[in-house]
């Protein structure tokens, strides 16, 4: 019996051994491995590299090339699952051929291979909650319990490890979510950071870091003065460029911005001048300060042997930081690395940590207790399944609060509720297990959701319009095709009135249009764009993103040129469309360009006939409003 189990244990070791020996060879294996494990079940199809290949490169820069044809294999819809069980997915079916026509899409290759792994997990555990279901006759624990809490707290400093405290993020960040610290710098150097971590993908040792924040309070090679180091990491790019603050540049203080915040404040690194509780400054503390040192103090938000109470904060372009109730930093979301993607907070270094808490959270609500469930509910498609106008609305997966908003507000119109206008979210697969779980829950009981088949990423979101283009134009027969955001308040009775009034259902781009735009050259902007990207001095003429509509010629026409390959990807997408619809006028369309002014891009004016960047509480307000005075009245008018 011994013999025998000392034979099983070298074989163990021997298979464990020829595995370790194909993932390094191969990285790609170890996510073929990572899905199948993850399953149980060893029937799944295998990485190839045969048919159309996309190059990809392994961990000794040696070129691989990975199947489009294998992705679609793993990203196929289970045959288990009924026709309801499927509305989700009525577009997914026809666009698995997306990644076939990425090019000019940073990170769509990765966006997909991402899917794989988000897709098959999310897929197994539905299959499992089936089978709970079918045994018991009673609901899994996970529909049971919270998954996404709305806020987190950490208490009693003793718990604490000085060096290393982590503080797993559920759901990612959103809009409005914030990060409190409160603690002491201490130690020799009084050194510490603040680090907002994503989510390793399989086969990577290291997780991306979103956001570095690093405090130094006895300078660096570059000063000998405090300096806060903002930045970001990845396996694929290493260290990003540094953002100090304050800056060795000190004209860089005020000109550079991010959500109308100054990426460094101005007072950082200026004299500090103190004040007594009245307002006054304190003629005896002045004095005191000139006998310690003839060098001026300058102000820095922390010191060593000081309480503060520092928090992050998600805003709509980065996320802002303030010690003690006075902003002192900002710093801008960068390419890939989203604030959905955030996984787990990192505080390490010389920081006498007392509490962490975690707040606006992304979080779903159980759909046990609406109470207005049915009526939150879309609407059935009608028969003919022709309809007046259908709206795509952007969404990310983890903006369950915004979703709730709009089924709440302009989703109850008459028209959306009668059938004649469609509204369905557009929503791309998360990175983390339990939000793609809460997601899918939410798509089948409301039925207005339809899921992409890659992991969602801003510079990904043009897939997205021609998603709403297939659905506008192949699930339903749309007169008119709407695109919008889950942040923008759509008047859909104006909209219907003013589209009547133009009179013009062929060749139509209809909203806010800018025909002397050009691209933005600066490298340091979110929308940066290379002359590679787009060679020309100017654009095209196009509508922005808040609020478009495009007739059902112009949206038809967008998928059979996708199906062709011949539709170029920009990853600006309602620069996109207008790329598109350029391309059509060339060729022999007659193209309509209608301005709407009422198009509010940057918040909400009186009158409007779409209201950019309103939060759920906002989008209530304006519902409330035109319900009681039947006028387009902004909160607080």
């Amino acid at each position: 019996m011994k013999r025998w189990s000392g034979g099983l244990i070298i074989v163990i070791l021997f298979t464990l051994l020829l595995l370790r020996y194909g993932i390094v060879e191969n990285p790609l294996a170890e996510i073929s491995l990572y899905s199948t494990l993850s399953r149980g079940d060893s029937k799944q199809p295998h990485w190839v590299t045969s048919g159309d290949d996309l190059g990809v490169q392994n961990s000794k820069n040696e070129s691989k090339v990975l199947s489009t044809g294998s992705l679609m294999a793993y990203l196929s819809i289970p045959l288990n699952l009924s026709d309801e069980e499927q509305q989700p997915l009525q577009t997914w079916k026809l666009m698995l051929e997306l990644v076939n026509y990425s090019e000019g899409l940073p990170q769509a290759v990765e966006a997909a291979k991402e899917a794989v792994t988000a897709w098959e997990g999310l897929m197994a555990s539905y299959q499992d909650e089936k089978v709970l279901w079918s045994r018991n006759g009673t609901k899994s624990n996970r529909a049971k319990v919270k998954q996404c809490p709305y806020s987190l707290i950490k208490m009693n400093a003793t718990e604490f490890s000085l060096s290393d405290f982590r503080l797993r993020i559920p759901c990612g960040l959103v809009y409005g979510s914030s990060l409190t610290m409160i603690g002491t710098p201490q130690g020799i150097l009084g050194n510490f950071m603040f680090e907002l971590v994503g989510t390793a993908l399989p086969g990577e040792q290291d997780p991306p870091i979103i956001l570095h924040y690093n405090v130094r309070l006895q300078g660096d090679k570059i000063t000998e003065d405090p300096v806060i180091v903002q930045n970001t990491w990845t396996v694929a790019h290493d260290w990003g460029p540094e953002e100090r603050c304050p800056s060795p540049y000190p004209d860089n203080n005020e000109k550079v911005t991010v959500d109308d915040l100054d990426q460094c404040s101005k007072v950082v690194g200026n004299d500090d001048k103190i004040l007594d509780s009245n307002g006054s400054s304190n003629i005896s503390k002045k004095i005191s300060l000139k006998k310690e040192a003839s060098k001026p103090r300058r102000y820095f938000p922390f010191k060593q042997g000081y309480l503060a109470v520092a928090t992050l904060r998600t805003g709509d372009d980065g996320i802002q930081m303030t010690v003690n109730g006075k902003h002192i930093t900002s710093f801008a979301f960068r390419e890939t690395l989203e604030p959905w993607l955030v996984n787990e907070v990192r505080i390490s270094g010389d920081f006498k940590l007392l509490s962490v808490l975690a707040s606006g959270l992304p979080t779903s609500e159980d759909s046990e207790h609406v109470t207005d469930l049915e009526l939150l509910k879309s609407s059935p498609l009608p028969i003919q399944k022709a309809v007046g106008l259908f709206v795509g609305v952007f969404s990310t997966a983890n903006n369950f609060k915004r979703r709730m908003a709009v089924r709440r507000t302009w989703m109850q119109y008459d028209a959306v509720r009668s059938g004649s206008v469609a509204v369905r979210f557009f929503v791309g697969l998360h990175k983390n297990q339990l939000v793609n779980e809460e997601l899918w829950h939410e798509a089948n009981t409301y039925g207005d959701i339809q899921l992409m088949p890659f992991v969602d990423y801003y510079n990904l979101i043009t897939w997205k319009s021609v998603a709403i283009c297939i659905y506008g134009t192949n699930i339903v027969s749309a007169k008119y095709v709407m695109k919008t955001d889950d942040d923008s308040f759509v008047r859909i009775d104006e909209v219907l009135s003013s589209l009547n009034r133009t009179n013009v259902t062929q060749g139509l781009l209809y909203g806010k249009i800018s025909d002397d735009d050009q691209p933005n050259r600066n490298t340091d902007s979110k929308w940066y764009i290379s002359p590679e990207e787009w060679p020309a001095d100017k654009y095209p003429p196009w509508a922005h993103g808040p609020g478009y509509v495009v007739s059902r010629d112009i949206a038809k026409s967008i998928y059979k040129q996708h199906k062709k390959g011949r539709l170029k990807m920009f990853k600006l997408e309602d620069v996109a469309m207008g790329i598109w619809i350029d391309s059509m006028r060339k060729r022999g369309m007659t193209v309509k360009y209608v301005k709407e002014d009422r198009i509010n891009i940057g918040g909400c004016e009186a009158n409007y006939l779409v209201a950019h960047y309103q939060q759920p509480r906002e989008m209530l307000c304006l519902w409330q409003k035109l319900l009681q005075t039947k006028r387009a009245l902004c909160c607080g008018e």
